[in-house]
């Protein structure tokens, strides 16, 4: 009846509505440092189910084709695009790009660690590095950097060193480690560019930069968006495109049910 098919049109409607709220965050955030695009994945409801394939019909033939009226369709989840983003040179010494898998680790509240592609890192007050956002997320594991320091400069491989006036050589003060996961599309996004370990995507693997597949490290670059805004932009204009067919569907429904209640008059 055209019950259903107003009822199909209008889960379509709804999808669509996230997959709208989801390509309007990805070009929200074309310019956020490390940001990860991410798009809604769509899956068809229940049947109803009329007729089965292969039954015996009246010719006592097999039947070839079922009967089948799906039921609409739904939002499935939400999957990040973890692809590298632009390449941004500030030269800044502070400022770390991970070419290759991998990401910086730093604590967040209960003393959890967040995970994360941006690194914009500056040094606060007490000489550690931390991240360069309003709650000025430590580096995991942590790296002070001396009062006294002249210049600092971040190896390929992580190592963190500063020159100290006076000395002949630079001091090495720690080493930045990265974390790679199994299954890095079942992290759970906290805003602030952070992602949270989950079930889905396993316990992190830690160690130093190029090893283990880990991504290596270079200095006064940052890891741009990784939004592509044209992609997007069409994507907008295919949501547009069928939340439009999907209105019509329901006109069309709508006018079908009211010739169904004018025939008794």
């Amino acid at each position: 009846m055209a019950i259903l098919a107003m009822q199909s049109a209008a889960s379509g409607l709804n999808a669509l509505n996230t997959q709208l709220d989801v390509t309007a965050h990805n070009l929200a955030n074309v310019n956020t440092t490390g940001f990860k695009a991410s798009r809604a994945n769509f899956q068809d409801l229940l049947y109803l189910e009329r007729a089965q394939p292969g039954v015996e019909n009246a010719l006592g033939e097999s039947r070839p084709t079922g009967l089948f009226v799906g039921l609409g369709v739904r939002v499935a989840g939400t999957q990040h695009d973890f692809g590298e983003g632009s390449v941004i040179v500030t030269n800044r010494p502070l400022d770390v790009r991970i070419a290759g898998k991998g990401f910086f680790q730093v604590q967040t509240e209960n003393g959890q660690i967040g995970y994360t592609r941006a690194g914009n890192f500056v040094v606060n007050s007490e000489g550690d590095l931390v991240l360069a956002s309003d709650p000025g997320r430590r580096l995991e594991p942590a790296i002070n950097i001396p009062d006294n320091a002249l210049e600092i400069e971040i190896a390929s491989d992580g190592r963190v060193f500063v020159t100290i006036e006076g000395e002949p050589a630079p001091q090495e003060q720690g080493q930045i480690e990265l974390a790679t996961f199994i299954n890095p599309a079942g992290l759970r996004p906290v805003g602030e560019n952070l992602f949270m370990e989950t079930e889905g995507s396993g316990p992190p693997t830690t160690g130093a930069p190029g090893e283990e597949n880990r991504g290596t490290l270079i200095n006064g670059m940052l890891e741009g968006s990784n939004v592509d805004p044209t992609r997007e932009l069409i994507e907008l204009i295919r949501t547009q495109r069928a939340f439009e067919m999907n209105s019509q569907a329901i006109r069309a429904a709508d006018e079908t049910l009211r010739s169904v209640a004018q025939l008794r008059r």
